[in-house]
């Protein structure tokens, strides 16, 4: 996930919107397809499902902590970090008292109030794990009525030290990132930590990830017990929406940390591909990170400096545009516990092309919302084939418009509080009205 890394810092300068491709408009949905009506013969009224701020209210959790190794305010701060940011605010709307710690992030100061929560960034990019672990278990800034560790490749290994009721968010399985992004030696010990350490100790924990086919990869990598895995889908912000029109020429656009597990590398070759097959092509790639220079020097080789422009962190508002003007999004990336800048995009109309992992595989319904693709090497080919066929295009649009339109951060929200509800209930050792309030919302596995 990406998104959060190109929206912060100041925006690119995107050229006015010219005239083009009008969004195609949504396809009907199919009488069949429509939710039955209360009240039809053989319909009964279904039980009340509650809000959010209902579960807070009857639930007796109201100080709540978040662990976290960045905020949204670190340079590399990704979709990871939106998503915490969203769940945190909404919580925090509905009454509960938030606080997420993480590691410090340069430039910024030790504490900030963000979007109704409080942010303490303490220790350096490594030491905050053992430092969180102990202040953790001297119970300073405590006691919490529940915790939520996020598990970003390295644990805070909570199960060891936490004592109030606790879930887990663990978006993917980080497998061969660690050789991508450390050295040797510390990718042997990333990798021992992931593979071996953390799972006997987090089997009796829940854990939410995003994605069904994330939730299997947790299953088959990590060996975790299938009954403690839940799927929560993240949202999408109701600002991105389809509006004004398409670029006259074929705009592809790529949103995402310039980082090795991204292989933008990858999709560069495979735009230079696709622009040899539709010369009047652009394309545009949104985020920051270490690899800018490489690939920057990559672009220069093939000689791609005009058609193909790296723009950097952009505004909320470029960002809706680009969604908007572009005909397809892609991406090349290796890992993704789901691809929100897909569901994004989706949003405004803008179908993908993207490599065919865990996390895309349900951000794309492949053949409906976009194609995924099982060579990335073939990328460029696919990509060349959806910018042609028009009817195609128009098609999957229709279809993405439809997916993203399941998916909202109040569902979000509500659905990983139950999750923290059902597990304060069973650190009581009994079943409470609030509970079994829980258990309507989700989530079930």
């Amino acid at each position: 996930m990406s998104a959060a890394s190109n929206r912060r810092g100041p925006g690119a300068t995107i050229p006015p919107t010219p005239a083009g491709l009008v969004v195609p408009p949504a396809v009907p949905v199919p009488p069949g397809l429509l939710a039955a009506q209360v009240g039809a013969p053989g319909i009964e009224a279904a039980p009340h499902r509650p809000s959010l701020a209902e579960l807070v209210e009857t639930s007796g959790l109201r100080r709540v902590h978040m662990l976290a190794w960045r905020d949204l305010d670190d340079p590399e701060s990704g979709g990871s970090e939106l998503h915490a940011d969203k769940v945190a605010e909404l919580w925090a709307q509905a009454g509960i008292d938030v606080s997420l710690r993480t590691a410090v992030a340069s430039g910024h100061p030790e504490s900030v109030h963000r979007n109704g929560y409080t942010v303490v960034r303490k220790a350096g990019r490594y030491s905050v794990f053992p430092r969180t672990a102990v202040s953790g278990a001297l119970g300073r800034g405590g006691p919490w009525d529940g915790l939520v560790e996020i598990w970003n490749g390295m644990p805070f290994f909570s199960p060891v030290w936490a004592r109030c009721p606790r879930v887990v968010f663990l978006h993917h399985v980080h497998a061969e990132m660690w050789r991508m992004v450390l050295s040797p030696k510390l990718a042997r010990i990333g990798e021992t930590v992931e593979f071996k350490i953390a799972p006997p100790l987090y089997r009796r924990t829940r854990i939410l990830t995003l994605s069904p086919s994330s939730r299997h990869e947790i299953i088959d990598l990590l060996g975790l017990p299938p009954r403690n895995i839940s799927v929560v889908p993240p949202g999408i912000d109701p600002s991105f929406s389809p509006a004004g029109e398409r670029s006259p020429h074929p705009l592809v656009l790529a949103v995402g940390r310039l980082v090795p597990v991204k292989r933008f590398d990858v999709l560069i070759d495979g735009l230079v591909h696709a622009h040899d097959e539709h010369p009047t092509m652009e394309a545009v790639i949104v985020g920051e990170g270490y690899e800018r220079v490489e690939l920057e020097k990559r672009i220069s080789a093939a000689g791609a400096g005009g058609w193909l422009r790296l723009v950097g962190r952009v505004d909320d508002d470029a960002l809706l545009t680009l969604y908007r003007r572009a005909w397809v999004l892609a991406s090349a990336s290796a890992r993704e516990g789901w691809g929100m800048t897909i569901t994004e995009a989706a949003a405004c109309g803008t179908p993908s092309v993207a490599t065919k992992i865990a996390g895309h595989t349900d951000a794309v319904v492949d053949g409906e919302t976009g194609v995924l693709v099982e060579d990335p090497a073939d990328l460029g080919k696919t990509l060349a084939g959806v910018l042609t066929d028009h009817d195609l295009r128009a098609r999957l649009s229709a279809g993405a418009l439809a997916h993203a339109a399941t998916f909202t951060w109040a569902q979000t929200a509500r659905s990983t509080f139950a999750a923290l509800v059902r597990e304060a209930a069973r650190h009581q050792g009994r079943r409470s009205s609030a509970a079994r309030a829980a258990d309507l919302v989700g989530p079930h596995r």
